[in-house]
């Protein structure tokens, strides 16, 4: 063990007092321990509480229209589309792809639905037995998901606890829907199956879903066409990647349309997330940084005398830096494990619990969200651990500065 190791580790373990028998360096350490320790914690959930958001209303939003869209490419972005067929090489085929997840029909009709006392404007989603029930049965609130015979259309629909509520239905209930065909009124009567509740505004307050057959009929289509298909992911994260080669493997009559183009004011809002926890933790580790960088000046000048005869024994101006850098490192350390264990424990409980809670019509979510990602956390440690490390050499440099005579005079 090196001379600068082993004096540092004989400082850390001893005590510093003065000539009273006080220890007056120990409060200025136990405040820059807890400065960190707080910091820590609050950069931990700020990034746990600001990626947990975002995954969940990603994942919202994906929920309601898979992760990229196989559409005509002369259909707008509107509820109503022109029809494409199922006859294609890659339906199914594209379930095969290790990174997809599921491929499956879709297709949309704007209508009125009217029960005895309200109207409300809805949008019939028109699914089929490929459809994934994945996202959904997470939200189920009432009922069941949707179940198609193979030889007739189902009148089962499930709507949202919004439109429930607003229109009084339950479960077992009938209404009907007028779609608009030729600029006549075609009704269909449908019956409440299921009830879903994601707190997502203006997919709520919109969707229904049920058998896409009825939209098949109401558009005079065959059965084989449909809107579009939905492509559902494993990750997020090779969106672009699918997007590309999806786009590349379809005919020129076709197109991809990804959730992040289609919605780009929900995605575009939660990017600037990503600002708000930068800032965030630039002043946390400015904060953890100037605290250890005040302790460790505060050290050096306790530690006056030693400094100067440690230079009488020949000892060199780095060598006593470095044992500084020792023992500033040490209690930095200190800091961030106290700060990982609070961070941790606080994100684990509101993960598990769900004590802290959100008003669902601002937020779209009834609590607050908890994602922890060990490599996020792995990476926030190691990026505080080394910019408060740089901090800390220019505080040391005070040694060079103090006079072996003068220091060892010092009483």
């Amino acid at each position: 063990m090196n001379f600068e190791l082993f004096t540092a580790l004989k400082l850390i373990r001893g005590k510093s007092s003065n000539k009273n028998g006080r220890n007056n360096i120990k409060p200025i350490i136990n405040i820059a321990l807890a400065g960190i320790a707080i910091s820590v914690a609050v950069m931990i959930l700020s990034v746990t509480v600001v990626t947990g958001f975002q995954n969940e209303i990603r994942e919202k939003i994906i929920g309601f229209g898979g992760h990229l869209q196989i559409s005509n490419f002369q259909s707008t972005d509107g509820y109503e589309i022109i029809p494409i067929s199922t006859d294609q090489p890659f339906y199914p085929e594209l379930d095969t792809l290790p990174k997809v997840s599921n491929i499956q029909v879709y297709a949309n009709k704007t209508g009125i639905l009217k029960t005895k006392k309200e109207i409300l404007g809805v949008v019939l989603k028109g699914i089929s037995n490929d459809f994934d029930w994945t996202f959904f049965n997470e939200y189920m609130v009432e009922g069941e998901p949707l179940k198609f015979d193979s030889e007739k259309k189902s009148n089962n629909v499930v709507i949202s606890k919004k439109i429930a509520q607003k229109m009084d239905l339950t479960i077992g209930d009938n209404f009907l829907v007028f779609f608009i065909k030729n600029n006549k009124p075609r009704p269909r009567k449908f019956m409440v199956t299921g009830i879903y509740s994601t707190n997502l505004e203006g997919f709520d307050d919109l969707f229904i879903l049920g058998d896409i057959r009825h939209i098949q009929k109401l558009n005079g289509w065959e059965e084989t066409q449909v809107g579009g298909f939905e492509v559902n992911l494993h990750n997020y994260e090779d969106l672009d990647e699918l997007d590309d080669f999806i786009f590349n493997n379809i005919p020129f009559e076709y197109k991809t349309t990804t959730i992040v183009n289609k919605n780009q004011n929900l995605f575009g809002w939660l990017e600037l997330q990503d600002i708000n926890v930068t800032i965030i933790i630039s002043l946390m580790i400015m904060v953890s940084g100037i605290n250890m960088a005040s302790a460790l000046l505060i050290m050096i000048l306790d530690r006056t005398r030693m400094i100067g005869i440690f230079k009488a024994m020949g000892t060199s101006n780095t060598s006593i830096r470095k044992l500084f850098l020792y023992i500033a490192t040490y209690l930095l350390t200190v800091g961030l494990f106290w700060g990982n264990l609070i961070g941790l424990s606080a994100a684990l409980i509101q993960k598990h619990f769900k004590i802290f809670t959100l008003p669902a019509e601002t937020y779209f979510l009834s609590h607050v969200p908890i994602n922890i990602q060990i490599w996020d956390i792995l990476s926030l440690n190691i990026f505080t651990l080394i910019v408060c490390i740089f901090m800390l050499i220019a505080p040391t440099y005070i040694v060079t500065k103090i006079s072996t005579v003068d220091a060892i005079k010092l009483d």
